[in-house]
């Protein structure tokens, strides 16, 4: 669906309540509907990381595509890398509906999904069917009712760590009662230790072995950030995303959908998702590949993130409001700040503001 074709949907769309239309979204990418980028790859940004290589650094955020649907046909559109999830072990059926609204004054999305899922079985299903073209993680998380957290991620790892190129344990989450706790020092240690130990026990002796990341908040104290990035260095863990949505309401919200309980993302996210992304480069020393996420809807706010301290950017709620066609918009106007910033290339800018 391209962006003539999606704006003149919009109207319609819009008599839809948002999860539904989000249902008519991936059927039409299920379809064929969403078209293709046909634009040139720029040299300038294609980056390594982690050993993979992207050809560009702006990737979709994990809530998209939560049960592996359409992950190819997202990548058609651009999409440097795509993040499918977030799965839990067993299906569940999340929250009570309604628990998607847009807050169209805000240019923001508030949801409150509670990890609606279809579970690992038909999820590992698409991962295995699909041919191996293009970067895609998996998100993992754990089932509501399940009491021992990290046997969870341990069974999504140990699923999906064959059939994904990176893979994400997502510990950040507001809908899940109980979640965010594990960002707390002893419990992120005991989780990324378990999940560590799971992904060298599914992969004995495997010459490539995805890289394992944990998807923090964005509400995190300065103690807590202090404990991650100690935590993060200490345990081998290969990178962080930062951050999810906040429960924080900011004053200057507008829609009268501001006061329902959930996790906010979209652009009133961007200055929170910004520091946070400064304070976890600055306390984890550059050491850390971080993914940025959080009120990402220009080439601007991707070359603030990557300034920040971000090797690779992800966005979703941004595509709501601007369409898929914002994709190449997006690029397109990376490359140009980084040219005009004086950068080779995106690794050359990242953390640039630190230095």
């Amino acid at each position: 669906m391209g962006n003539t074709v999606y704006r003149a949907a919009m109207p319609v769309l819009r008599m839809f309540s948002p999860e539904a239309a989000h249902r008519l979204a991936i059927r039409a990418l299920q379809l064929g509907l969403a078209g293709r980028s046909s634009a040139a790859a720029d040299p300038l940004l294609a980056t390594r990381v982690w050993k993979l290589e992207f050809s560009n650094p702006v990737g979709l955020a994990a809530g998209f595509d939560k049960d592996a649907d359409v992950m190819d046909a997202m990548l058609a559109l651009g999409f440097g890398f795509v993040e499918a999830g977030t799965v839990t072990p067993l299906p569940q059926p999340g929250n009570p509906k309604p628990r998607l609204f847009r807050l169209y004054e805000d240019a923001a999305v508030i949801n409150r999904f509670g990890f609606n899922s279809k579970g690992l079985v038909p999820f590992i299903g698409k991962l295995k069917a699909r041919e191996r073209r293009g970067i895609v993680g998996a998100n993992v998380g754990k089932n509501k009712l399940t009491e021992d957290a990290a046997a969870d991620y341990v069974k999504g790892i140990e699923a999906v760590c064959h059939h994904a190129d990176y893979l994400v344990c997502n510990v950040s989450s507001p809908n899940t009662p109980g979640l965010r706790s594990l960002q707390a020092r002893d419990q992120i240690a005991a989780l990324i230790g378990r999940v560590l130990d799971a992904r060298s026990r599914a992969m004995p002796g495997a010459q490539t072995i995805p890289p394992l990341l944990a998807k923090v908040g964005p509400d995190l104290t300065e103690q807590e950030k202090q404990d991650i990035a100690e935590v993060a260095l200490a345990s081998g863990i290969d990178g962080l995303i930062v951050g999810n949505t906040t429960i924080d309401r900011p004053s200057t919200l507008r829609s009268h959908h501001a006061p329902e309980t959930g996790g906010l993302s979209g652009a009133p996210l961007k200055a929170k998702s910004q520091a946070c992304i400064t304070d976890m480069y600055r306390l984890t020393r550059g050491q850390l590949p971080i993914i940025g996420c959080g009120g990402i809807a220009s080439g601007a706010d991707a070359y603030a993130r990557i300034r920040a301290g971000a090797s690779l950017v992800q966005l979703y709620s941004a595509l709501v409001y601007g369409g898929p066609g914002m994709v190449e918009d997006i690029k397109r106007d990376l490359a140009a700040c980084l040219r005009a910033g004086g950068f080779k290339s995106v690794a050359d800018a990242v953390g640039a503001d630190h230095r």
